[in-house]
């Protein structure tokens, strides 16, 4: 397939995740993608290449209701200010206001457009092992044409193998000290799943304290998915209500293999579970299509908004 041809409009983009070469390319203004999923995918694969976080900055719709315009912007983003201090995050997310971003929009014919590129950062990126492996094996083969595979399975590889290390060993250790717990206190709520190979795929708890909370602040609740991860890459996410001094309070917590359709429903399910099946009124949550269809599966009753 011709997947690079330059025209007068710019650089047509058609059916991204088949071209093994599509991996190399940086964005550029100009660039047109047939839909919206190709281009953040293919943002997602510059910023994992590069070394960095991204995220939807901002979008407008169509009076529709179909979007428009969004900005894809480095997860460094802007600075976090709070008005409230919080004893929960003891570790905050860095921020630098970090200017990295690409600026798309939708054309009348349907194409999704890179009307801006910025590509500097105010940060150091740290480039994965994955690339650095990749191109060693370029530069020993002498060409990327004596590569049988591209650079994306390489880094799948990679993380899938350091998603698995030592998983069996930590999975054992972290159910026995869970049901230590539990015999402390017979309200403290823990959920585990295991792949096929019993690793630890998806894990969810939440303590008295918090499960408590839930019946007299879980009306709202924000689910957040950017805090951090541990050593093996898995987020870690957290489901927070404000109690009535206006506080954060936490109402659950878990780890992630991935930021999946499948990986949400699993937790969203855990929590309902742990909360006797009462679903929120309202969950607030970051722009992610996985999470928007886990949460109409999980919660069809309640209603989701996207932060800002």
């Amino acid at each position: 397939m011709d997947c690079g041809t330059i025209e007068d409009e710019g650089i047509r983009v058609d059916n991204l995740d088949d071209d093994d070469n599509a991996c190399c390319w940086e964005p550029a203004t100009g660039m047109c993608f047939s839909c919206l999923e190709e281009v953040k995918s293919f943002y997602e694969e510059y910023a994992s290449r590069k070394g960095f976080g991204w995220k939807i900055r901002s979008s407008r719709k169509r009076q529709d209701g179909e979007p428009c315009y969004l900005i894809l912007s480095c997860s460094r983003e802007g600075s976090k200010v709070s008005k409230i201090s919080c004893t929960l995050k003891t570790l905050p997310i860095k921020v630098n206001n970090c200017p990295a971003k690409i600026v798309i929009k939708l054309d009348k014919d349907g194409l999704w457009n890179i009307t801006k590129f910025e590509p500097d950062h105010t940060h150091e990126t740290s480039h994965t092992k994955a690339s650095k492996t990749f191109q060693s094996l370029v530069k020993d083969a002498r060409g990327h044409e004596n590569v049988p595979f591209c650079e994306t399975d390489v880094r799948n590889y990679v993380n899938k193998e350091r998603h698995a290390i030592g998983k069996e060993g930590d999975g054992k250790a972290l159910i026995s000290y869970f049901c230590q717990i539990r015999e402390q206190n017979s309200d403290f709520f823990y959920d585990i799943d295991l792949d096929d190979d019993f690793h630890v795929r998806n894990v969810f708890w939440a303590d008295a304290r918090s499960r408590a909370a839930y019946e007299y602040f879980g009306n709202v609740v924000t689910f957040d998915t950017t805090y951090l991860t541990n050593k093996y890459d898995m987020p870690f996410v957290a489901f927070v209500g404000v109690n009535h001094h206006g506080q954060s309070t936490l109402l659950g917590c878990g780890l992630l293999s991935g930021e999946d359709t499948y990986s949400f429903v699993w937790l969203f399910k855990s929590w309902l579970h742990c909360m006797l099946g009462n679903a929120p009124l309202g969950i607030v949550t970051d722009q992610c299509k996985a999470m928007k269809n886990a949460i109409e599966l999980v919660f069809p009753t309640t209603r989701h908004r996207w932060c800002l």
